[in-house]
């Protein structure tokens, strides 16, 4: 057995940033991990059937595929083909494993090892004073979870949490589960990223969805990247970019930092792209400050404000106004206040780059805004979306061809969990609908979502967890709090594929289920089944595994979660928990009855490519209470850090997806064999007395009075914006306090964390 490789090992090489992204260096990394990971038949296997109208969905983001006629044979992207390939692993996690290695000792592993480890392959347990997981039958399994629900003082001191991984199915039975059980606690990783984009867009538009398709990318004049960092989180993004760029539209990129991505882009299905130039993607980069946003869409704001005031009738779109939109005139009065000196300060921004977006705002008709954590992970990241809303609304650019909001998911189905009812605080008007065809009344009480579930197993408000995909451990903030919740537990369980983290941290009794991956075969009674995603872009389509599952040990998610909910809530006529394990053409039938927009969901998601959700906001229908767009005021906020401080924002390495590094290498960002560094701005270094590749621990400043330390980091210098630095998650998860968190939607503020740079003194 290998030795166990503890974070910290590290040999760190520097090169400059890239300048463009992907090209034939993205292919051959692809293909060599692939290659690493399993045989040349499997690989190829593999790749010939991700993101195929008849094969299976990447596990990976949500960006869409183009219609079933319109995609390539190799319709998926570096990252894509290393996630995938991650999975059809051809290593596995036996029980010899875990009698090799003792809990503690997998506790001190790196993340990256863990999940080279393998595929797990049979349930295990680790039973209370053990210190090894051991075999268990799924039989025993299951009980002692059921005992353990049933044994609770009340159904609220169960978690049952997802991650975006989970297709809809299984994520439609695991709230029919939990609601039936008596709670609406349904923690989910959206809570940690985009639940700002849905406070924000609900409030405003009346659904927390996007509104745009491809083919509006395509057509835009202009789209703002905001926040994202398309070359690395999702990939596929930047050949829409360039589509859009081929006919004639424009892009705007804002960010802390130059990513290679949005500099320029090499496709790799095209000869420009492996051995041209390839194409520049940005017309305007604007290197702003984080948590500057809000402050910069205020000033576009009050320029469009003041381009009407000297054109009138010529600049802003009065009939949309009146007709789809209420409270213009108090946002207008309020914008009008905006003061320069505070936008120039929060953003980094000269007045003259401002004004320079403001002239490409002009000459656009057709405008798109898209953005992803670095607008929600702030304290008022529902305030900074609701003014990207203000700024689309002044010139009608929500709900018409070529324009529209675009947040941008970064895992596979996170946005079809949400449709499917995993949320703490789903509407009534579902709730209602789940009561007449279920035979049961939902609790209404809102539930705990993934912070607030923290919080609850600190407090002993909560004693079981069961997490269906994913890694919260690593996934959520704080991780010493969150650790020290976890391990209060009477009992976790995780539902899984592969090793990570969170099966290190164990609640008095712990669980390991393994379950099928995306590309395995599942076969149940009725014969071979598929299941179903929801794409960011509201597209819905079958997904259908191709490879033999890793192990004969293996449950799919629908037959845990089904075999469960029989044994917690006994046998029930309208609740045929058999009958959806045999054929999941019931589950969607179901579906089809209780969730809008699903009618006639086995015939029409078996048309190729599937079909696409209804949106409202396209037939300029706002579900708000007034019935129409809502503008809003938003008070300006500024993020400072007192002197000596930085304002750090976590981020993604290049070779990581989510909370997996598949290498310790960040191609773009030009680092190699690191992950635990902290990029700082030159003049920043100097001020602070440090030097390039010094090594320091870093401190997190809130104001609860608790050290929140990550040890053991080089520094490294790097064109940061001033004031701020930037480091990787999740190794400085632990500096994002739990309580520090967005107004409204509770998101954990990782892009916006005080901390300080101490020189690492050694033991």
């Amino acid at each position: 057995m290998v030795g166990i490789e503890e974070p910290g090992e590290e040999n760190l090489s520097v090169t400059a940033p890239k300048t463009w992204a992907t090209g034939a260096p993205a292919v051959a990394h692809a293909l060599r991990y692939a290659l690493g990971q399993t045989s040349v038949r499997r690989t190829a296997l593999t790749l010939l059937n991700i993101n195929q109208a008849k094969g299976f969905d990447c596990p990976g983001c949500a960006w869409p595929e183009p219609g079933p006629g319109q995609r390539h044979r190799n319709e998926y992207c570096e990252n894509g083909a290393k996630h995938i390939s991650d999975e059809a692993t051809s290593r596995r996690v036996t029980a010899d494993f875990f009698r090799q290695h003792s809990i503690a000792e997998l506790g001190r592993a790196s993340d990256h090892w863990l999940n080279q480890q393998g595929r797990l392959t049979e349930p295990m347990v680790k039973r209370p004073g053990a210190d090894h997981y051991e075999p268990i039958g799924w039989d025993e399994a299951l009980g002692l979870i059921a005992d353990e629900l049933r044994a609770l003082d009340s159904p609220d001191e169960a978690l049952f949490y997802t991650s975006g991984r989970l297709a809809n199915e299984p994520a439609f039975l695991l709230q029919l589960f939990a609601r039936a059980f008596g709670t609406n606690n349904l923690p989910d990783c959206s809570n940690m990223c985009h639940e700002s984009s849905g406070s924000a867009l609900n409030e405003t538009l009346g659904i927390g969805k996007g509104s745009v398709s491809l083919d509006d990318i395509y057509d835009a004049d202009l789209i703002f990247v905001v926040g994202q960092n398309p070359g690395t989180n999702h990939p596929r993004m930047l050949s829409a970019l360039e589509e859009t760029k081929r006919r004639g539209g424009r892009v705007v990129a804002v960010n802390p930092l130059p990513e290679a991505g949005l500099l320029r882009f090499k496709h790799p299905q095209k000869a420009r792209g492996v051995i041209g130039r390839g194409t520049a993607i940005a017309d305007q980069f604007l290197q702003i400050r984080p948590g500057g946003d809000l402050a910069l869409f205020q000033a576009l704001n009050l320029l469009l404000l003041q381009a009407e005031d000297e054109r009138p009738g010529t600049v802003l779109d009065h009939g949309f106004i009146a007709a789809h939109t209420t409270g213009f005139d108090e946002f207008a009065e309020h914008a009008r206040k905006t003061d320069w000196a505070d936008v120039l300060e929060a953003t980094g921004l000269s007045r003259e780059e401002i004004e320079e977006v403001h002239a490409r705002v002009l000459g656009s008709r057709r405008i798109i805004v898209c953005w992803a954590m670095g607008l929600t992970q702030h304290k008022h990241g529902v305030p900074t979306i609701r003014e990207v809303v203000n700024f689309l609304l002044l010139r009608g650019n929500i709900g018409r061809p070529g324009a529209g909001v675009c947040p941008v998911r970064g895992h596979s189905n996170v946005q079809g969990d949400r449709t499917m009812g995993i949320w703490e605080r789903m509407p009534q008007s579902f709730l209602d609908a789940l009561e007449r065809e279920f035979a049961f009344t939902p609790p209404t009480k809102h539930g705990l979502d993934s912070v607030d579930s923290i919080r609850a197993m600190l407090d002993g408000r909560a004693k079981v967890f069961l997490g269906v995909a994913g890694n919260f451990v690593r996934a959520t903030p704080d991780s010493d709090a969150t650790e020290r919740a976890l391990r209060k537990c009477r009992l976790t369980a995780h539902i899984s594929t592969k090793l990570n983290r969170s099966h290190t941290v164990c609640g008095r009794t712990a669980l390991i289920l393994p379950t099928l991956g995306r590309s395995d075969r599942d076969v149940q009674a009725s014969g071979e089944q598929f299941m179903t995603v929801e794409d960011s872009m509201s597209e819905v389509h079958a997904t259908r595994g191709r490879l033999g599952p890793a192990s004969d040990g293996l449950l799919a998610e629908v037959s845990i979660i089904s075999r469960l909910a029989r044994l917690v809530l006994g046998e029930q006529p309208s609740l045929p928990w058999e009958e959806f394990e045999a054929d999941y053409d019931s589950i969607r039938d179901r579906i089809a009855r209780v969730v809008p927009g699903f009618d006639d969901f086995n015939t029409r998601v078996r048309h190729p490519g599937g079909f696409r959700l209804p949106n409202p906001v396209n037939q300029q229908k706002f579900n708000t209470p007034s019935g129409k767009a809502v503008f809003t005021r938003n008070d300006f906020t500024m993020l400072r850090a007192p002197e000596g401080h930085l304002i750090l924002q976590t981020l993604r390495s290049h070779d990581q997806w989510n909370t997996v590094p598949y290498a310790m290498d960040d191609r773009y960002r030009g680092i190699k064999g690191a992950r635990r560094v902290v990029l700082v701005n030159p003049a920043d270094l100097a001020e602070l007395g440090l030097a390039d590749r010094d090594l320091v621990d870093l401190f997190s400043v809130w104001r609860d009075g608790v050290e929140r330390r990550a040890d053991g980091f080089r520094v490294i210098a790097y064109p940061t914006p001033p004031g701020s630095a930037a480091a990787y998650y999740p190794e400085t998860n632990v500096l994002v306090p739990l309580d520090s968190v967005a107004d409204i939607s509770n998101t954990p503020t990782s892009k916006g964390v005080v901390v300080r740079l101490v020189q690492h003194v050694s033991a």
